[in-house]
């Protein structure tokens, strides 16, 4: 979520009123488009902000419903996501049973280091090629 966001930029908000953040003054009314994909590579919060490590947030006191916004993937206030529980939910009993019933390989001896994590820019941003894993159940064998 903070690597590879489902969409790089959040809902737009507006300004209710003149205001200044670390010195950029925004001015009433102004649209503000949150640019999370931006965020979660930004060096000057993240260490090596382009790997995938998941160790980095053990221990961490990091909130994902946005009051950390270090790492926002759900946004922020009221139009935060309203499935969020849902969503963490579920992606993370999928991904138990995935890994617990499935043993997986890349197809024709590829290494991890081979795979092509370019993205396409859109509302989305999905990968631009597909992943393609060969997975083997391996319950009851």
């Amino acid at each position: 979520m903070r690597l590879h966001p489902v969409a790089p930029l959040l809902i737009p908000h507006e300004s209710l009123e003149d205001c200044t953040i670390n010195d950029y003054h925004i001015p009433r009314k102004s649209r503000l488009l949150i640019n999370v994909w931006a965020i979660g590579r930004d060096p000057s919060v993240w260490t090596e902000p382009d790997q995938f490590n998941p160790e980095r947030f053990v221990g961490s006191n990091i909130d994902l419903r946005g009051h950390d916004f270090e790492l926002i993937p759900f946004g922020s206030g009221r139009r935060s996501c309203p499935g969020m529980q849902l969503g963490l939910t579920v992606v993370r009993l999928v991904l138990a049973q995935l890994v617990h019933c499935f043993d997986w390989e890349l197809p024709n001896d590829m290494l991890p280091t081979e795979l092509d994590m370019t993205e396409e820019f859109g509302l989305t941003t999905p990968r631009a090629k597909h992943l393609l894993a060969i997975p083997t159940y391996r319950l009851h064998k």
